[in-house]
C-alpha cells in the first residue's frame, strides 16, 4: 500500500462501518435538469487556493487537484467539498470498479464523479453545443462532455452541487449528489481533512463580512453595488423588500432606490423596463433575465439577477436556494437576456437631477464594495 493510502485508514474504517457492500459506488441521484429551461477586508475574507492539507497533498492526484480548484472556482463551490465527492466515489477515479473508467456499475452510474447516464443527459459522451437534459459539462473544451473525463465530470459535478445549495447550504447539495445522510457526513468530513484549516468554509465572495472587489462604470453604479451586495447572507422572501429579506427583483429594485433611482418593482416590469444589452457586452449594475418560474416564458422572464462583475451576478433565487448570494450567470441554463435599467429615458431624466452623477469615475474605475459597514438601511418599497 502506497503511502496515500495509508493516510486514509481513517476512510477505510469508516466505510467499512457505514456502508460495507459499496466502497465507491455511490450514485448521483439527482433528477435531470429541466430541459427548457461586499466588510472586514480582514486575511480570513482572502482567497487561499493554497488551502491544502498534509493528507490532500499526499492523497490528491495533480491533475485532480488542479480541476477540483479550477471548476470549483468558476462555478462557486468549494475545490475541497468537490474533491470529498471524488475521493469518495472513486478515489480520484483510481477505482478500478466497474463504471469508472467504462461502462456502468450495476445501478448505472459512470465516471470518475459517478453520474447516472440520465442526469448526465442520456449518452455518456455528448457533444457540446446540443440539446440536452442534464449535467453534461466540456471542461476541457473539447466539444465533447464526456462522463469518464476528470475535466468533464468534474466540471458537471462543481454544477450540479451549485444548483443545489452550494456552496451555502452543503448538506443540501450534497444530499441531493447521493441521498444518503451518511454520505453527506463523509464527504464533510473528508473536505475538512482536505483543508489545512480543518474547516469546509465558504468562499469569501460570499462572506458578507468581506469586501468584493467590483469594477464599476460610474459613481451611481458603485452606489447601487454597495448597497446590493450588503445584503449578502440574508434569507429570501417572496415579495421582500427589505431591510431583512428580499425577493429577486425586490433586492434590484431597492438597490436602485439607494442610488436615488426609481425602477419598476417586478421581474415582469424590470424585463422590458431598461435598454436591452448583447450578451457579452453586459456590465456591473445591469440586469441579466432567466426564463424560470410558474407562468414565466422567454418573452416574460420570472427571475433575475444583477451583475457585479464579468460572468458574476448577486440574487435573492429562492426560498430553498440558500441566502443572498453571488453566483455565476453565464453557465445557467435558461438565460433570456441583459438590460440596462439606467439607459431606460426616465432614469435619464432621473440621473440629470442626481448630484450623484457630478463627477462621475470613468469606465473602469475600481472599488471594493459590500462589508457589512457600508450597509445602507433598507425601505420597503410600494409594489
Amino acid at each position: 500500500m502506497t503511502k496515500s493510502r495509508l493516510s486514509w485508514k481513517w476512510v477505510a474504517g469508516l466505510l467499512a462501518v457505514a456502508l460495507p457492500l459499496t466502497l465507491f459506488g455511490s450514485i448521483v441521484l439527482m433528477t435531470p435538469l429541466p430541459g427548457g429551461l461586499f466588510g472586514g477586508g480582514g486575511a480570513e475574507c482572502e482567497v487561499d487556493t493554497g488551502d491544502l492539507s498534509e493528507t490532500a497533498k499526499e492523497d490528491i492526484p495533480p491533475e485532480y487537484l488542479a480541476l477540483y480548484k479550477k471548476h470549483g472556482a468558476a462555478i462557486g463551490v468549494q475545490w475541497n467539498v468537490l474533491a470529498a465527492v471524488g475521493k469518495r466515489e472513486t478515489d480520484h477515479g483510481r477505482s478500478d470498479l466497474p463504471g469508472v473508467k467504462s461502462g456502468t456499475n450495476e445501478a448505472g452510474a459512470a465516471g470518475p464523479m459517478q453520474f447516472l447516464i440520465g442526469t448526465w443527459g442520456g449518452k455518456a459522451r455528448i457533444e457540446i453545443p446540443s440539446e440536452f437534459n442534464g449535467y453534461a459539462s466540456d471542461g476541457d473544451e473539447d466539444g465533447i462532455a464526456d462522463v469518464y473525463n476528470p475535466a468533464d465530470a468534474i466540471l458537471g459535478a462543481a454544477k450540479m452541487l451549485k444548483r443545489n445549495g452550494a456552496p451555502d447550504d452543503l448538506r443540501k447539495a450534497i444530499f441531493v449528489y447521493n441521498r444518503a445522510t451518511w454520505y453527506v457526513d463523509q464527504v464533510l468530513e473528508i473536505a475538512a481533512r482536505y483543508a489545512a484549516s480543518g474547516e469546509v468554509g465558504i468562499p469569501p465572495e460570499n462572506n458578507p463580512d468581506c469586501d468584493f472587489t467590483v469594477q464599476a462604470p460610474s459613481a451611481v453604479v458603485a452606489k447601487i453595488l454597495e448597497y446590493a451586495l450588503a445584503q449578502r447572507g440574508k434569507p429570501y422572501r417572496w415579495g421582500g423588500t427589505g431591510p431583512d429579506a428580499y425577493d429577486c427583483s425586490g433586492i434590484i429594485y431597492m438597490a436602485y432606490r439607494n442610488a436615488g433611482l426609481s425602477i419598476p418593482r417586478t421581474t415582469f416590469g424590470q424585463w422590458p423596463f431598461g435598454e436591452k444589452v448583447d450578451a457579452g457586452e453586459e456590465q456591473a449594475g445591469d440586469l441579466v433575465f432567466f426564463n424560470a418560474g410558474p407562468g414565466t416564458s422567454v418573452t416574460n422572464p420570472g427571475h433575475v439577477g444583477m451583475i457585479v462583475s464579468p460572468g458574476k451576478m448577486i440574487e435573492a433565487r429562492c426560498t430553498l436556494c440558500g441566502p443572498i448570494k453571488i453566483t455565476t450567470y453565464k453557465d445557467r441554463i435558461g438565460i433570456v437576456g441583459y438590460t440596462r435599467p439606467l439607459q431606460n429615458p426616465d432614469v435619464l431624466e432621473q440621473l440629470k437631477r442626481l448630484p450623484l452623477a457630478v463627477g462621475a469615475p470613468s469606465l473602469g474605475a475600481m472599488g471594493s464594495l459590500g462589508g457589512r459597514g457600508g450597509e445602507s438601511p433598507g425601505r420597503r418599497g410600494s409594489g
